[in-house]
């Protein structure tokens, strides 16, 4: 039988099963440019308004995975886990997970992405670090997770190519919300690291690209359905900043302060101990969650963590002394004032995906693509939920490089918090477990 792109696109316009021939063929077009740009978006479309059956983004992520090269980590000698976050404002979860479960004994090859939509990246991140190197070659990716258990980069031109070109056609056609799209997305590009297990982070709340419990919930039983290795999602609370901290240095100080033992947030302590656990358990480190979280806990007391990661940043070419000078290795911006709620009271409610805009709003994060990121921008002391607050307690302080952006950003901050005479009631961070 012979394929062609355009009875492909029908079928799945018109609402029927592709078949794993006609999703390889499809996906192979992709990754050769026999298929053009708009027959991608049509596709795309197609998807988001039909969506697919399991075992069909089963057949879909396998093609967008083997479009390109799959690690192959063989020779270590432990288990090769990850996770992944769907993204939420403040979420540094990935710079203080990977060099805990590093130290506890796994293999932990992040590659990672860049900032999305209001929520800041990974990447952008790490290269606020003066030298830290995210495009390492494979061979040198592998000796980072070889020599120090984890290293994290960004996404090769070999690994998932295919995704690439769907996902900068999904970005530009209003295809990005799609269940089984994103799955495969996501899937694809951690499978071609190799791995042996995978835990999810799902957002959820108004902060987050799932606004609601319901699409959280089909979008993590997707990812533990579609994935062929042992894979756990926990769904979580993004309805509030996640630690105090918004921008791309500040979270780093925030690593940096956490990995180093100083006092930190509960729910963001919460969540990084219980991912490592559910990352040690998965992987086999571990027979139960209990004793997963105590060994966690334990090189993240004792110093371990830390320097997992400070061996990282060194190795990807950062300073070897950031952990004990941060201050004078990062970008610091010129100006930091308050923001004060406008009434005493508790914090009721958070505006989280406007906060992250305040951000891009102060150059810390891209409008279009050519855009540069201004790294030492942000908010710090941000306040959760149920926190008192009034003239000696700001909402937050604003970390500026430009007077009339400053003012801009207090401005708009002001508005993200809602303040009341009643303590609310507080949200766990972790909802569900799939």
């Amino acid at each position: 039988m012979t394929l062609l792109p355009q009875e492909i696109i029908k079928n799945k316009r018109d609402g029927k099963t592709l078949s794993q021939e006609e999703l390889a063929f499809f996906v192979q077009g992709i990754t050769n440019d026999r298929i053009s740009e708009g027959q991608i978006a049509a596709m795309t479309m197609a998807i988001y308004f039909n969506g697919m059956e399991a075992e069909e983004c089963r057949h879909f992520t396998e093609a967008m995975l083997h479009s390109g090269d799959v690690l192959d980590w063989s020779d270590l000698n432990g288990p090769v886990v990850d996770k992944h976050s769907t993204g939420g404002v403040g979420d540094k979860v990935s710079l203080m997970l990977a060099p805990i479960v590093a130290a506890c004994g796994a293999f932990v090859p992040m590659i990672s992405g860049r900032g999305l939509g209001h929520t800041g990246g990974t990447l952008d991140k790490l290269e606020a670090i003066p030298g830290y190197n995210t495009r390492l070659s494979i061979e040198q990716f592998k000796q980072v997770v070889n020599n120090h258990g984890c290293a994290i980069i960004g996404q090769t031109d070999n690994l998932a190519p295919a995704d690439k070109r769907i996902y900068a056609t999904r970005d530009i056609t209003a295809t990005v919300d799609s269940i089984p799209l994103i799955t495969a997305s996501i899937l694809s590009k951690k499978l071609a690291a190799g791995l042996d297990a995978l835990v999810m982070d799902v957002k959820c709340g108004n902060g987050a690209f799932a606004a609601d419990l319901a699409m959280a919930q089909d979008l993590a039983r997707s990812l533990v359905a579609t994935s062929p290795i042992p894979t756990k999602a926990l769904i979580t609370d993004m309805n509030q900043v996640l630690g105090h901290t918004v921008g791309h240095v500040l979270e780093l100080q925030e690593t940096i302060d956490f990995l180093s033992g100083q006092p930190s947030d509960s729910r963001l302590h919460q969540l990084v101990i219980s991912l490592a656990a559910e990352m040690l358990q998965i992987s086999g480190l571990e027979e139960d969650l209990a004793t997963a979280k105590n060994r966690a806990e334990t090189v993240l007391s004792n110093g371990q963590a830390a320097e997992h990661f400070a061996q990282m940043v060194e190795a990807q070419g950062g300073p070897s002394d950031l952990l004990e000078n941060p201050k004078h290795r990062l970008p610091q911006a010129k100006l930091t004032e308050p923001v004060f709620a406008k009434a005493p009271g508790y914090v009721a409610g958070i505006e989280c995906r406007q906060l992250g805009l305040a951000v891009i709003g102060l150059g810390g994060g891209r409008t279009k693509a050519t855009d540069v990121i201004d790294h030492a921008v942000g908010l710090s002391q941000v306040q959760g939920m149920g926190t008192a607050v009034d003239s000696n307690t700001p909402l937050a302080y604003v970390h500026a490089n430009d007077a009339t952006q400053l003012q801009q950003a207090k401005d708009q901050v002001q508005k993200c918090f809602s303040v009341t005479n009643d303590t609310p009631e507080q949200l766990p961070v972790i909802l569900q477990t799939v």
